[in-house]
């Protein structure tokens, strides 16, 4: 029977796992699994392919956006604990997106005197060496592990595999030490595992009972709304929510949403702002939501009786919550909402369908007042140096289609573009989920490697811009072909930090002397602010526009530049902080 290193069955149990890619960024740590990778391909063996990312922000954030369309982790290599440190910020953003994925790292070797194959054998195998690298990462997943022997190298990559795809989904975290990946063992020494049989858990329905209070609560209800931010990850359950709420009269609103989870289209899309629904409600669903609205700002929200379906109810990793619920579900909201629909048509006379058109034709009025006032802000251009962000993204809205898929990292400007860039089908809009700005870069080229045929629209503020590690980003958009479209909103500085500060001292003396430390730019004659030569120096189009009247024409040309199979950057001077 032949031998292999462990590297070699790591491989083998990738290949099982059925994992497309593996985003690196590679070091010494990793040698027996690039001469692996060498090997394989000399003999024309198949693996998941490779895709080299000079930062490890990129790396992760690739995997997420993969991951998001096909819902399978994928693999990211990172260097030992530099590489698992600059990787952290993003595996946070993991996290909170409930996203399956695999993080693997090296670790320092042990041998120092050329014991075993693989020791340590330059400088920075001393001052890697930590006591507990994972520590760097443990809040932010869900299982982490050191290999101790390459015997078991194929059962616990099967395990991983069951903790991320597990829900609720999210990341986990595996670190190899030189020496063991360098180990050879035998063939029959080797068993498979098959995902079959060690495989995820996946969250499902709940007992008629349950289900039928569900049902009663919103039949008797004669105003309920339902408040929702990452149910949309799931396109059946996009169909069941809209189904529902048309049934039994739902008006259901987008607080800081993930995902596109109800057609902005629908009678029953009631839009962003929870406090517009509390005041006049008398039963609510929180149905896939971290953070429902923000408890000191909507007091009278404990007046309402609340029902909480969540695939992660008791948000068991966030230590102080704050949300009281009357019910609460933990299981898939698209098996429950189908349960509690199925109940509803079954027992809805004429009569319960009748004050339901009725209701449902009562918030016509609501709706236009909201679409005049979209159209009255969107109809404000601004004036050349200062574009006023609704017009920009009204003009993005007139010029992409239904089915391009938008990811808002606008920040202070995200809830605008919520307003004017409307979406209308599952999987066409990505939001930020975690705490790390930085995302929407790195998950444009996975949501592009996903669906290739897909055009990928990223909105950023320069602030967030300079997270996002774009000369990564725009190198592996060159040179893996993936095109997307960016478009920077500069308004010289961070404008969430002014606003912060604002909020708790709004009359203080940063507020007086307009010192808040968020500005990005001096207004010198001499300062230079092109971000979208960063793109250049990759071989993207790249273009900026200060003055309204010429923005239409831009954008056709970057969005004729992606057709034509080139990333294009757009940087939009927007009303400065």
């Amino acid at each position: 029977m032949a031998s292999h290193t462990t590297a070699h069955y790591f491989l083998e149990a990738l290949v099982d796992l059925g994992i497309d890619y593996i985003f690196a960024n590679l070091g010494t740590d990793h040698v027996s699994l690039i001469e692996e990778i060498a090997r394989w391909d000399s003999e024309g063996r198949p693996h998941p392919q490779v895709i080299l990312c000079p930062h490890e922000v990129v790396a992760v954030h690739m995997a997420m956006g993969y991951a998001a369309l096909t819902g399978r982790g994928q693999a990211v290599f990172v260097h030992v604990d530099a590489g698992t440190a600059n990787a952290c910020m993003a595996i946070q953003n993991a996290f909170r997106y409930r996203l399956p994925l695999l993080l693997v790292a090296g670790r320092a070797p042990f041998a120092v005197h050329g014991e075993l194959p693989g020791g340590r054998d330059t400088y920075v195998h001393f001052v890697q060496d930590s006591f507990d690298q994972a520590s760097i990462i443990r809040p932010y997943v869900k299982w982490d592990y050191t290999l101790p022997s390459g015997v078991v190298i194929k059962e616990a990559l099967a395990r991983a595999a069951a903790f991320m795809h597990s829900d609720p989904p999210g990341p986990v975290y595996m670190m190899l030490p030189r020496e063991t990946l360098a180990e050879s063992w035998a063939g029959d020494a080797m068993p498979t595992y098959s995902p079959a049989r060690y495989g995820s858990v996946k969250a499902g329905g709940i007992e008629p009972e349950r289900a039928q209070a569900i049902a009663d609560a919103l039949m008797s209800a004669d105003n309920p709304i339902a408040l929702t931010a990452y149910l949309g990850r799931s396109a059946e359950a996009v169909s069941v929510l809209e189904r529902l709420a048309l049934v039994c009269g739902i008006r259901v609103a987008e607080f800081n949403p993930v995902t596109m989870n109800i057609c902005q289209d629908s009678p029953c899309f009631a839009g962003s702002d929870p406090a517009a629904l509390v005041a006049d409600a008398d039963l609510g669903l929180l149905i896939d939501i971290d953070v429902p609205f923000i408890p000191q700002a909507l007091t009278s929200a404990d007046r309402l009786r609340w029902i909480q379906i969540d695939v992660d109810a008791l948000k068991a990793d966030i230590p102080i919550w704050g949300f009281a619920t009357d019910l609460r579900i933990q299981g898939d909201s698209a098996v429950i909402l189908r349960q509690v629909l199925e109940i509803v048509i079954a027992r809805g006379d004429d009569a319960y369908l009748r004050k339901v058109r009725d209701r449902i034709a009562s918030w016509q009025p609501a709706r236009e007042a909201a679409q005049a006032k979209r159209i009255a802000a969107a109809a404000q251009k601004g004036r050349p140096g200062a574009i006023n962000p609704a017009y920009a993204f009204a003009r993005l809205q007139a010029l992409l289609s239904e089915d391009d898929i938008v990811i808002n990292e606008a920040v202070r400007n995200a809830p605008v573009l919520q307003q004017q860039l409307r979406r209308t089908k599952p999987m066409t809009y990505v939001g930020l989920a975690g705490g790390g700005l930085g995302f929407s870069g790195g998950m444009a080229l996975g949501l592009k490697l996903a669906n290739p045929a897909t055009r990928i629209v990223q909105v950023i503020g320069d602030g967030a811009y300079h997270f996002a590690a774009p000369d990564s980003v725009y190198a592996v958009a060159q040179q893996y072909r993936l095109p997307i479209f960016t478009v920077i909103l500069d308004n010289a500085g961070w404008q969430a930090v002014k606003a912060s500060v604002q909020r708790v001292y709004p009359d203080g003396a940063a507020q007086q002397s307009d010192s808040f430390l968020s500005r990005l730019s001096t207004g010198r004659q001499d300062e230079q602010r092109r971000l979208a030569d960063i793109a250049c120096a990759f071989g993207a189009h790249g273009e900026r526009v200060g003055d309204p009247d010429a923005l239409d024409a831009a954008i056709e040309r970057c969005l004729a530049a992606v057709g034509a199979g080139r990333t294009a950057v757009l940087h939009i001077d927007i009303t400065p902080l």
